[in-house]
């Protein structure tokens, strides 16, 4: 018998997608500010490739977010929704903390 359809893994998606995207975002500018870093003279010749090395994680971290949420949006396969919402904390812990919350008590309602 299948579970109530409820709001909370429709809003979690949501939310893990809109973190993802911000993690995305703030990953170019990781990238972004890394190059620049690297051409000023008074920085640091090791700060362009720290900036750039913390983009790495951030980047996987945004995708796992955005393919987590695209899961929970369908009610499918609830550990990656899950793994996506604990991804999504990191560029947004609002966000990913409702996230979490959302789609742990929806398990239910999944495949």
């Amino acid at each position: 018998m299948a579970a109530k359809k409820t709001w909370m893994p429709t809003t979690a998606g949501i939310l893990d997608i809109v973190a993802g995207s911000f993690g995305l975002i703030f990953s170019l500018m990781f990238v972004f500010m890394g190059g620049i870093l690297r051409a000023v003279p008074d920085v640091p010749p090791f700060m362009g490739p720290v900036f750039m090395g913390m983009a790495g994680p951030f980047i996987i971290l945004s995708i796992l977010a955005i393919v987590g949420g695209i899961y929970a949006l369908q009610r499918k396969i609830w550990g990656l929704a899950l793994a996506g919402s604990i991804a999504a904390f990191f560029p947004s812990w609002p966000l990913g903390a409702a996230a979490i919350v959302f789609t742990a008590l929806s398990k239910n309602e999944f495949e």
